[in-house]
């Protein structure tokens, strides 16, 4: 079975990004010599499964970030083409989250990295997300985009870990479930 995985930041008021969809308040945050652990993790990710915002902010990122398939879920871009530069890399469709995660798996994916606020939302509604990994940045945005917003039930998590880096990010991994 494919499984659904997090690893996002927030700011410390819950934002992942500007109302605008834009990231510069996390791309200044870089330390070189600083490990949060994103290697490690997509060295266990098979695949990305990310929504139309987060593919927005990223899409003119030079080079593309990812080494790995993309399926970006859109109802605005599933009958688009996909640019040039991304061929072969980026799949664009609309499909539920059970749905892309059996499109993954048909696809020979296991492990599948969640990306973008609305979809991790989802697929947490839906008991997709096995785990998350967040990343507290400190600072305070005051608007934008939240990682979370209602649930229909509360969703039990499980505190795995919390690491406090020298450049003031925490990081908190979760396993969701009790």
């Amino acid at each position: 079975m494919t499984t659904g995985h997090v690893f996002i930041a927030t700011s410390l008021d819950g934002f992942i990004a500007r109302p605008d969809g834009t990231l510069d308040w996390l791309l200044s945050r870089d330390v070189p010599g600083e490990d949060h652990g994103y290697d490690a993790f997509m060295s266990g990710i098979d695949g990305l499964v990310m929504g139309r915002g987060t593919y927005e902010a990223v899409a003119g990122f030079d080079p593309w970030p990812y080494d790995k398939p993309v399926l970006v879920l859109s109802k605005t871009l599933a009958n688009t083409p996909v640019p040039d530069r991304l061929s072969g890399r980026v799949r664009f469709a609309d499909l539920s989250p059970k749905a892309a995660l059996q499109a993954c798996a048909a696809d020979g994916m296991a492990r599948v990295y969640v990306d973008g606020g609305q979809l991790v939302q989802s697929f947490l509604a839906e008991g997709l997300i096995a785990d998350m990994i967040i990343t507290s940045v400190p600072v305070l945005l005051g608007a934008g985009r939240r990682l979370f917003g209602p649930t229909p039930a509360d969703i039990p998590l499980t505190h795995l870990r919390t690491v406090a880096f020298p450049s003031g990010l925490v990081q908190s991994s979760y396993r969701v479930g009790s």
